[in-house]
């Protein structure tokens, strides 16, 4: 009888489910696919830092999606490469426009919050303990040439965005009348070490403006889902 019970628990039991983003927006989103019923996701990952630790896509990776990985710093973009064999991985960031084919990437003490953006590195080195390290230059790519590139012109269902100081530009860089993920993470809170803590607000209005709507918010990531898509769930 005893054996049966534990056989029965076992059997009813609730797994605890693993998330490796840094607020469980991966568990949010994994969420949200389930509904769209959108079983193997595509995605997207700009700013990828660490193939498993604070990773928005491992979680679907395990589960047998694949994607495209960026990451412009190239001791963290080899950690990448080797544990996410199935995905496309680049060491490169993200440009803005077709003009600009490098840029400087600065490189913090703390690499999460590296950056190619000269004016966060200054600010983080004047209000933080975070110290620039070194300063490298980096090939840039627009996200839609990657995208016609990687993804045939076919979109990505999912779009991780962390890129410290860009990622206002770069989503405005994206013809999202062509291009329309189903889900965006995307960093939305300015970096402090004062409890002086900013929403980038900008970077919401624009995705409501185009007709996405908040699904979450983990204070530090907002998760925004294509409206229509949404709604005709």
């Amino acid at each position: 009888m005893i054996n049966f019970i534990n056989l029965i628990r076992k059997k009813f039991r609730k797994k605890s489910k693993d998330s490796y983003s840094q607020k469980g927006e991966d568990l949010i989103v994994n969420f949200i696919f389930n509904v769209l019923k959108i079983k193997h996701p595509t995605y997207i990952d700009i700013g990828a830092y660490d193939p498993i630790k604070l990773s928005n896509t491992y979680l679907f990776y395990q589960q047998g999606s694949h994607g495209i990985c960026i990451e412009p710093d190239p001791e963290l973009f080899k950690k990448i490469k080797k544990k996410r064999r199935r995905d496309i991985c680049l060491n490169m960031g993200v440009g803005t426009s077709l003009e600009n084919k490098k840029s400087n990437f600065y490189i913090l003490s703390s690499r999460v919050l590296n950056t190619f953006s000269k004016q966060e590195a200054d600010y983080l080195e004047k209000t933080t303990n975070q110290k620039v390290e070194r300063i490298i230059e980096i090939p840039l790519l627009p996200l839609t040439k990657i995208l016609q590139k990687y993804f045939s012109d076919k979109t990505p269902n999912f779009v991780s965005l962390d890129t410290e100081g860009y990622d206002f530009k770069i989503l405005q860089s994206l013809n999202l009348n062509k291009f329309r993920p189903e889900v965006f993470c995307v960093e939305t809170l300015i970096y402090t070490e004062n409890k002086d803590e900013q929403k980038r607000n900008e970077i919401i209005k624009f995705m409501i403006d185009n007709n996405y709507m908040i699904h979450a918010d983990t204070y530090i990531n907002t998760i925004f889902v294509d409206r229509n898509k949404w709604i005709n769930r």
